[in-house]
């Protein structure tokens, strides 16, 4: 019976083979940023603490996002090209329906007409994805005390994967996960704080997806397939996260936790200052400027002269230059601009 499971699962070996050979980089790059920020946190609150590993997986999470500014930038604008796009797209859809072939043709067209690509939102998600799984392999490693990426080796930073292992933030140990513990002794510090970490990711990442679809959508992109596909995702991604969080260590939940927190309050600032048009968005951020136009003092009229600006005054404004009330503005002649000697007529 398990002569045949055993074969099948020899035929990865090689896979796994080429995918570690890959992630060796990248665990490379992990364990320095982990081993860096270590060193910077340590003496504010001891190597060994929890909190001091805890702030390096964050500071880690905010070295990577600063990265990916580039590629969420460009992610924004490709999306919200794709949502102002799509009554064009059913359109095309009312036209070549019968034709599927030249549906497609057309609505690639469109795509690149307007600068739109379909995959672009999907871009910083699968760049992230190496790096989470290097960072889940070097935390996984640690609590089994298997060292992964160069400066966690024993040889090069002795103690630090023991340090790791057997580091706490709030009765936890940042290597646990909520499957690993069990429920022998009850329910202990490290279920309280995964089920916390894992709610927390979970809100964030469904608060940013939804003030996408109501703040910085119009209403007419909130029709047809691709509105339906961005509906299921709003409420799938958040159920995938909560369902496998529970075989995360802690320290990935921190990653990834931190990560979607920065994720909204940066997709918050890009709406709040860069909204679409025709959306609600849009509309707050037109109210905005105007209380704040109406706010700011208008400058006195200027007329142009040969010989220089004049200031007229308005009448019955408050600093007025006007002699009386009713009289004509008095007008205010500023100096001409000294010349030099050469200039001056003889």
């Amino acid at each position: 019976m398990l002569s045949p499971l055993l074969t099948s699962l020899s035929i990865w070996d090689p896979f796994i083979s080429i995918g570690s050979t890959i992630l060796q980089p990248l665990y490379w790059v992990v364990s320095g940023i982990l081993v860096l920020f270590h060193s910077v946190w340590s003496p504010v609150f001891g190597p060994s603490n929890g909190w001091t590993w805890a702030l390096s997986i964050v500071s880690l999470t905010v070295v990577i996002r600063v990265a990916l500014i580039p590629l969420f930038v460009k992610q924004i604008k490709s999306s919200r090209s794709m949502q102002l796009l799509q009554p064009k797209v059913r359109e095309l859809q009312k036209k070549y329906g019968h034709d599927r072939e030249k549906l497609g043709a057309e609505t690639m067209k469109l795509y690149k007409e307007n600068n739109a690509n379909p995959l672009a939102s999907c871009l910083p998600l699968l760049l992230q994805m190496p790096i989470f799984l290097a960072l889940f392999r070097v935390l996984d490693g640690a609590a089994r005390n298997i060292p992964r990426g160069h400066w966690l080796k024993p040889e090069v930073s002795p103690g630090l994967v023991d340090s790791l292992n057997s580091s706490t933030i709030l009765g936890a140990r940042i290597s646990d996960t909520f499957t690993k513990v069990g429920f022998a002794n009850g329910i202990t510090s490290v279920h309280l704080v995964t089920i916390f970490l894992i709610v927390a990711m979970t809100a964030t990442l469904f608060v940013t997806q939804l003030q996408l679809m109501r703040k910085n959508m119009p209403a007419e992109a909130l029709e047809g397939p691709f509105a339906q596909q961005q509906k299921i995702m709003l409420y799938v991604f958040p159920l995938i996260f909560a369902v496998t969080g529970v075989n995360f260590p802690v320290g990935v939940l921190i990653y990834w936790f931190t990560s979607n927190l920065w994720t909204m309050g940066q997709q918050f600032y890009v709406i709040r200052r860069n909204p679409a048009p025709g959306t609600p968005a849009y509309t707050a951020w037109e109210e905005r400027r105007q209380r704040h136009a109406s706010h700011r003092p208008s400058a006195e009229p200027v007329v142009e002269t040969a010989r220089g600006s004049v200031a007229v005054a308005e009448p019955g404004r408050s600093g007025s230059t006007a002699t009386a009330a009713g009289s004509p503005p008095r007008v205010v002649r500023q100096q001409p601009r000294k010349q030099p000697r050469s200039q001056r007529r003889p």
